[in-house]
């Protein structure tokens, strides 16, 4: 039976030689992070597949052109531009929406999907699709890391067979597990070619970009004397200033001998400045944080403030989808003890406001408020009217933000209404695009949330003729067709999204709850079925698919669901609930009382698990326990009729008629109320 494969030796020779044995068709990626940043490798892959795709199955290529394009733009030679959007065609300056991690991981899932389709195609034409054979992977950037662990896993090797080559040591977490549990490992011991003189081998490491893995090159380079190793880090770079056809090779190896040339400080930081900023731009957090930490190495505070100012920040601001908050604070407030620049400290105070208010735990809204004041405050009194319009603007934004988690939404509004009259009257309609589509997606939100749905309507219809490529206003807007009970025009503006958007798991599972209310269950079983393979750990879609099959009666099916998350996520109270429930279901009462109780344990305030333990309280000859738990979740809900039905019910069970009776009469005063079964129980309390 085909596996996936993990080769482990020192010696990149020795790995290939071992891959190369199991005589496939391959093809060999190179994933050092030194070569070309990241996706380093993805690329290589990628090069090698796109032209028989492009050319047998265009529609596969075109399904997938965002994820391919987005980080890899240069791979437009192969198959055409990608799409053009406002964020992409905004300047750095204007740039005010940035992506991280996420979005990457997003990308990551949509080239596998990419991959693994034109593998079935492959195959169900009787041919073998190649063997991919990604090496130096314990040396790739995190980025590339990530898409093979979720390729391995996703990958069925019986039709795309991945191997995975390695030095000894430990890879990150999830690389390791899957690595672990869909891969094969074979260890080795290393060979190496016979040295050359040292002069050769010092040469031969730093035109190989110093990625050689052989002792005695790196011995030689690091025995060289520094001005020949300066020297020769100069040469290089140079060759590939002129020689270069990505970003990538400008993210790895470029920055990498300049800030190791004859002058770091200079040519080095201006290399790493670059690099950031693309990496800023697409979302690399990972790489965004490493060029920065590198960048401040060779940046002198006081000759280069403003560099330093942005290494730091945007290094920061990376730190925060990689969930390293404490990282993230550490440098702003180092950039604020260090700075004495107005500007430094709007922009950090604006950055740790959005820490409070969006992403430390627990949140602090009125801190956040403290510092989006100073923020808001300085930019109010910068000197240039141009300036003080746009960063105004900018951060009234940002004290809106934080209003609208205060609760305080008509201070929110007309601090978004403001801003945008303000850059009415005084731009131009190309001035600032980006930046103003955010301020009316944040009115749109608002208008929302305050039950003005024509309103947001109109503004999110506005946004999707903007900028159709990002879809959050497609899915906003389907938002608002089903509140309106609109299910077949929800389902068209999500169905528009995922034909535009890279696979956001997000929007699948919303699809798929929308299916569910159309009544059509077979689709929102596949939409499901994607997020899952995407990510098995989603509680909420794991849920939501046991739930659909429980109401279809396929106990077994969602059973199954439950205990493959309860793997994954074994404390988690809601799928022990969902454990219980399907239990309940069954007749099996005792192991929905061990479940449902073991929930409880776990949040004792999970109305569901109160209520369905409640249940088998019931069932088990227990009313008053029954009755302790019903109390205990009208608590939570406030009054709930069909709650108060079932607590009377229990309390005619223990004997307590007139009590029994005080809920029926209760519940016949709330809208929602099953009446005559009410009445009927009233007139047995009576009779």
């Amino acid at each position: 039976m085909a596996s996936h494969r993990r080769i482990v030796s020192e010696s990149p020779a020795t790995r290939l030689r071992l891959a190369a044995a199991d005589g496939e068709a391959t093809v060999v990626a190179r994933c050092h992070r030194r070569l070309r940043g990241p996706y380093t490798g993805v690329d290589t892959v990628l090069r090698a597949v796109l032209p028989e795709a492009a050319r047998r199955w265009p529609d596969l290529v075109e399904f997938h052109r965002v994820e391919l394009l987005y980080g890899m733009p240069e791979l437009a030679d192969l198959i055409g531009p990608a799409p053009r959007t406002l964020a992409l065609d905004s300047s750095f300056k204007e740039r005010t929406r940035f992506f991280g991690s996420g979005m990457i991981r997003c990308m990551s899932q949509g080239v596998a999907s990419f991959l693994i389709d034109h593998a079935r195609r492959l195959c169900s034409c009787g041919e073998q699709p190649p063997y991919l054979v990604f090496d130096e992977v314990d040396q790739a950037e995190p980025t590339t890391q990530e898409f093979i662990a979720l390729l391995l896993r996703r990958a069925d090797p019986g039709q795309l067979r991945v191997a995975v080559g390695t030095a000894p040591g430990e890879l990150p977490e999830e690389l390791e597990r899957s690595l672990a549990r869909y891969a094969q490992r074979t260890n080795a011991e290393p060979e190496w070619a016979e040295p050359a003189e040292p002069a050769a081998l010092v040469e031969a490491y730093v035109f190989g970009d110093c990625t050689g893995s052989d002792p005695a090159e790196l011995l030689a380079y690091q025995e060289a004397r520094p001005e020949l190793r300066a020297r020769l880090h100069d040469l290089r770079a140079e060759e590939l200033e002129r020689s270069a056809t990505s970003w990538g090779e400008r993210v790895g190896a470029l920055t990498y001998h300049r800030e190791h040339g004859s002058d770091p400080a200079g040519a080095g930081r201006l290399a790493l400045l670059a690099a950031q900023r693309h990496c800023v731009e697409v979302g690399f957090s990972a790489a965004v944080i490493d060029l920065g930490l590198r960048g401040r190495a060779v940046t002198d505070p006081d000759v280069h403030q403003h560099d330093f100012w942005e290494f730091t920040q945007q290094a920061a601001a990376a730190c925060i989808p990689l969930d390293r908050t404490e990282q993230s604070m550490e440098l702003y407030l180092d950039t604020i003890q260090r700075f004495a620049d107005p500007k430094v400290h709007m922009m950090t105070s604006y950055s740790i406001a959005m820490l409070h208010t969006r992403f430390l735990q627990p949140r602090d809204h009125d801190l956040a408020l403290r510092w989006q004041n100073n923020a808001a405050a300085i930019a109010s009194i910068l000197p240039d009217p141009a300036e003080r319009l746009t960063f105004s603007v900018f951060h009234d934004n940002g004290l809106a933000l934080v209003e609208m988690h205060r609760g305080r939404l008509d201070r929110a509004m007309q601090l978004v209404e403001s801003c945008i009259a303000r850059l009415d009257t005084n731009l131009t309609d190309d001035q600032w695009r980006l930046h103003r589509s955010q301020l009316l997606y944040n009115r749109a939100r608002l208008l929302t949330a305050t039950g003005r749905l024509d309103e947001a309507f109109a503004d999110y219809s506005t946004l999707v003729d903007l900028d159709p490529y990002y879809t959050d206003y497609l899915s906003e807007r389907a938002r608002i067709h089903r509140t309106r009970g609109d299910f077949a025009a929800a389902l068209a503006d999500y169905d528009r999204a995922v034909d535009l958007a890279p696979p956001f798991p997000e929007l699948y599972y919303n699809r798929g709850t929308a299916r569910i209310e159309a009544g059509d269950t077979k689709g929102a079983l596949a939409d499901f079925a994607y997020v899952l393979e995407m990510e098995p750990d989603d509680v909420d879609t794991r849920l939501a698919r046991a739930e659909l099959l429980l109401e279809l009666a396929e106990f077994d099916a969602a059973a199954a669901d439950v205990e493959a998350g309860l793997a994954l996520r074994p404390t988690e109270p809601r799928l022990l609930c969902m454990r219980g429930t399907v239990a309940l279901q069954r007749g099996a009462l005792p192991e929905a009382f061990a479940a449902l109780d073991a929930a409880v344990a776990l949040d004792p305030a999970y109305p569901a698990a109160l209520l369905n333990r409640a249940v088998v309280h019931y069932e088990q000859g227990r009313p008053r326990a029954a009755v302790q738990d019903l109390t205990a979740l009208l608590d939570l809900v406030g009054d709930d009729p069909d709650v108060l039905l079932n607590r009377g019910i229990a309390y005619q069970a223990d004997g307590l008629p007139d009590l029994a009776l005080a809920d029926f009469d209760h519940a016949l005063t709330l809208p929602g109320a099953d009446e005559p079964e009410l009445e009927a129980r009233r007139a047995q309390c009576r009779g």
